[in-house]
């Protein structure tokens, strides 16, 4: 599994103490409010919200487990999945204000860790890529992202902040504040979100494509180079790390991005 970069800050775990439960369910359904435009009452969201109801079931089996009560809490779980097609591990730790849209064929594993106000999409994997009985599932910050589709795979470390743009597959740790998309995930852009007028900003879809951008990059490169062969000229100009490439946005992904060499008109 691929290690992270020494800048990689480690994750706080979200608070384990127990709080009332009605106080928990009431954030979870006040937050669809937020990130769903579709919700329009209370009602609805209670009764036809299959990623709320996995909430619930998952809210209960969750204290089960952390008092033992181990089968019982399995058996809860599995008649979530029944009705729900969601499946969280009961020991899976999950933050305040958790969102599941649409709901269907997300998974969540049973080391996997949540912060406070993360929302995933249909489709999402928590999974591992380990047999070990330990840490083995992926841990998110706050805030976090995840469209539909997506897998993020391993132990590993998701920062504040992050979104995960939808069908990436995640093997390593990711900084906090970034945008990650493709197979394995790339880091495509840094800087935190802005937020909408609803207090989370829903364009998880506005992402560049590195590797179309990055082989425009290189074909311009070639082009140069063969000019430069048959002329004898030059065009270049001097690029600092500062300085946008002017084919590319593929952050960790373009070399001349992160070397600062110079990169051709």
């Amino acid at each position: 599994m691929l290690k992270t970069e020494s800048s990689v800050t480690p994750l706080k775990c979200p608070m384990t103490e127990q709080r009332p439960l009605l106080q928990e369910l009431r954030e979870d359904v006040s937050c669809v409010f937020e990130r769903d435009p579709a919700a329009r009452t209370r009602f609805e969201v209670l009764t036809t919200y299959p990623g709320v109801h996995a909430l619930i079931f998952h809210r209960i089996s969750h204290r089960l487990w952390r008092r033992n009560w181990c089968y019982l809490a399995r058996l809860l779980a599995f008649i979530s999945r029944l009705f729900t097609n969601v499946d969280i591990h009961p020991g899976a730790t999950i933050g305040r204000r958790f969102f599941i849209d649409h709901g269907i064929g997300v998974v969540i594993g049973e080391t996997a860790v949540i912060g406070n106000d993360v929302t995933l999409y249909h489709g999402v994997t928590l999974g591992g890529t380990s047999w070990n009985k330990g840490r083995r599932h992926p841990q998110l910050g706050d805030n976090v992202l995840v469209g539909a589709g997506a897998k993020i795979l391993g132990a590993i470390s998701i920062g504040n902040n992050v979104r995960v743009g939808a069908n990436s597959v995640v093997v390593r740790d990711i900084p906090a504040n970034c945008s990650v998309v493709g197979i394995p995930g790339k880091i495509v852009r840094t800087g935190a979100p802005q937020k909408s007028a609803l207090g989370i900003d829903l364009d998880h879809h506005l992402i560049p494509d590195p590797v179309g951008r990055a082989m425009t990059c290189m074909l311009e490169r070639i082009v140069e180079l063969e000019r430069q062969l048959n002329e004898g000229k030059t065009n270049t100009r001097s690029k600092t790390k500062t300085d946008p490439c002017p084919a590319c946005e593929a952050l960790d992904v373009c070399l001349c991005e992160q070397s600062g060499e110079h990169c051709k008109n």
